[in-house]
């Protein structure tokens, strides 16, 4: 509200050190917070203190004309459980958000100023208020107030500069600490993406190739010797669910060959009789860095899996090769194989997962296949990523 006591010297605009070392406290330590609500507690606290008034309040818009979030600092937690509900971003206070503005009033503007909309049932009673918008590059990032000095004067000319000085950095700190809520949020969405990913690409296979076990045993086609098998595969995949969802791997698995690797993928799979598999790769250790070679052993697994499922195939060769700058997987088999053409339709959760973890990898996957002349999976990746990469080391 615009009246001649707005109007500033520029002396009575200069701010002591001792107030910007203060508000420099303030700041930093709201900074620390975990929380947005944390940090609006922490600087309502703080206003207050830096003005000495006897309340203060600083609330966040939800962008529909209401609040989100609203902290208040002077009032006890019983009396305000006592108020009949909490500001809605109206009256007064809806001012200073919808217009953006600073407003200034003694006890006798606040009493007479026809936008004020009185105070909810249980309210402690307000006389004067001083209250801002908290923003930074024209972002709207809460709104600041203040109510009732402590020795009982109207606010001064120096009070709302030290609270406009103060709100200015306090948008920072607010936006700083929704940027680390926002990335912790971005964090958990990826860890459950990781794990959807590994129980599909692990777990699930796992259990379909021990369904696929006791079917057989179940139809009679395998006796009754066939069940401790499926018992050990069961136990195979509990191990695999503690590793993928609590990362518990044994660093021993990763002193494993390529080959050892690969073997260890085959016996906790279900393979048909009538399959034979050729791994044609050198015995050594991965050239890659664990979190890598880990993904590149779950494609090996969705690759084999497809071909156990839906190829027909007799005959599959698992090839791994290093040059100097890439190392290559490929998975072929003489199956039925398909119209590569129709990838794109009718591309499911597992071909998905597959080129995610490639793409991950800064690689690049590739299918070649004709209908009755079997499925390549061709896979490349570099070895010259250093995110990626990272040759093995015990």
């Amino acid at each position: 509200m615009a009246t001649p006591k707005d109007t500033m010297t520029t002396q009575e605009k200069t701010v002591p050190l001792h107030d910007l070392r203060a508000i420099a406290s303030i700041v930093m330590r709201a900074a620390e917070a975990d929380t947005v609500e944390e940090v609006l507690q922490r600087i309502s606290d703080a206003s207050r203190g830096l003005i000495g008034a006897k309340y203060a309040a600083l609330g966040v818009p939800d962008g529909e004309g209401g609040l989100k979030h609203f902290k208040v600092s002077g009032i006890a937690h019983d009396d305000i459980v006592r108020i009949e509900h909490p500001p809605v971003g109206k009256g007064l206070l809806g001012v200073i958000m919808n217009e953006r503005i600073t407003l200034m009033m003694d006890a006798d503007e606040m009493a007479h100023d026809h936008r004020r909309s009185g105070f909810p049932k249980g309210h402690p009673d307000m006389h004067t208020l001083l209250g801002m918008p908290v923003q930074a590059a024209g972002e709207l990032f809460g709104m600041l107030y203040l109510s009732d000095r402590q020795d009982g004067q109207p606010f001064t000319m120096r009070d709302r500069w030290l609270l406009e000085t103060l709100a200015g950095y306090a948008a920072l700190a607010i936006a700083g600490t929704q940027l680390r809520e926002n990335q912790r949020k971005l964090t958990i969405f990826e860890e459950r993406e990781r794990i959807g990913m590994a129980l599909h690409d692990g777990v699930i296979q796992s259990l379909y190739a021990v369904g696929m076990q006791l079917e057989l045993v179940r139809n009679g086609v395998m006796g009754a010797d066939g069940v401790k098998p499926a018992i050990d595969g069961l136990n195979d995949i509990i191990e695999d669910i503690r590793d993928y969802i609590m990362d518990l791997k044994t660093a021993g698995q990763h002193e494993c060959s390529v080959r050892e690797h690969i073997e260890r993928i085959i016996t906790r799979m279900y393979i048909p009789q009538g399959l034979t598999i050729s791994i044609d790769t050198p015995d050594t250790l991965p050239p890659l860095n664990e979190q890598a070679w880990d993904s590149l052993c779950m494609v090996m697994r969705e690759a084999l899996s497809n071909v156990v499922r839906h190829a027909g195939a007799d005959y599959l060769t698992i090839r791994c090769e290093q040059s100097d700058n890439a190392y290559s997987l490929m998975v072929r088999d003489n199956g039925n194989g398909f119209n590569t053409d129709e990838i794109g339709r009718k591309q499911g959760l597992g071909l998905q997962n597959m080129l995610a973890r490639v793409q991950h990898l800064n690689g690049t996957l590739s299918l070649e296949s004709n209908p009755g002349e079997g499925t390549a999976l061709l896979i490349n990746v570099p070895l010259s990523n250093d995110k990626q990469n990272g040759h093995h080391s015990s």
